[in-house]
Order: C-alpha cells, then structure tokens, then sequence
C-alpha cells in the first residue's frame, strides 16, 4: 500500500498538535509550559543567563521571553540576581525546586522520544 502524500500545511498542523499535546502532558505532570521547561532546561546548562542571552537561547523576543522568566520566577523556579561586576545587570538561575523540577523532566525521557517517533511518522 502507497503511503499518501500530506500537504506542507497539513503535516505542520500535524506536528503542532503534537507539540501542544506535548506541551499539556508536561503542564499536567511538572506544572510548567513548554517555554518555562526549555528556560529550565537552558539554565541547568548554562548556570546563570541574562535575559537577552535566554531569549537568544529559546527564539523568543526580548517582551515573550520576559513572560517566561516572571512565569518561572512566580513558581520559583528561576531566581534573579544582580550581577556582580556590573550592579546593572541582572542574571538568571535555577533555584533549587527548579533544579528537582528539571531533573524530573530529563528522568522521564520517555514522552520526549515517544513525541519525536511520533512527528517521525509524519
């Protein structure tokens, strides 16, 4: 049997609803969206971030990627501090809950793999 050809736009729609089923399976389970887990995720990675750095880092504009920080920063996931060379900057990092909160994402691997072989089969 001949495996039908999806439209461009069809496939992306697709994937989109993969993503958002993702995305809810992740609020459900961890409390947090999809761009609150990648700037946890960035952060277990990079230690401390300014915001131009984490918006550069999720593809975000500088306003959406404020959002996501304050979001973060309301759960306490994420702490803010003055910089120490430059009392003007402010940096971005993990607190502790958001250090249990990551390691419970990247322990539970298995959505993340299951969503890829999914979008696969697109």
């Amino acid at each position: 049997m001949e495996k039908q050809i999806k439209e461009p736009l069809c496939i992306i729609r697709d994937i989109y609803r993969l993503i958002n089923d993702f995305e809810s399976e992740l609020q459900s389970g961890c409390g947090v969206g999809l761009n609150e887990g990648m700037l946890l995720c960035s952060l277990s990675k990079m230690e401390k971030c300014t915001s131009g750095q984490i918006a550069e880092l999720l593809g975000l504009t500088s306003s959406n990627a404020s959002k996501v920080i304050i979001s973060a920063e309301k759960k306490g996931l994420v702490e803010r501090i003055v910089g120490k060379e430059d009392k003007r900057q402010m940096l971005f990092m993990l607190t502790p809950k958001g250090r249990k909160c990551i390691e419970t994402i990247k322990c539970n691997p298995q959505s993340i793999i299951q969503l890829i072989d999914r979008i696969k089969e697109i």
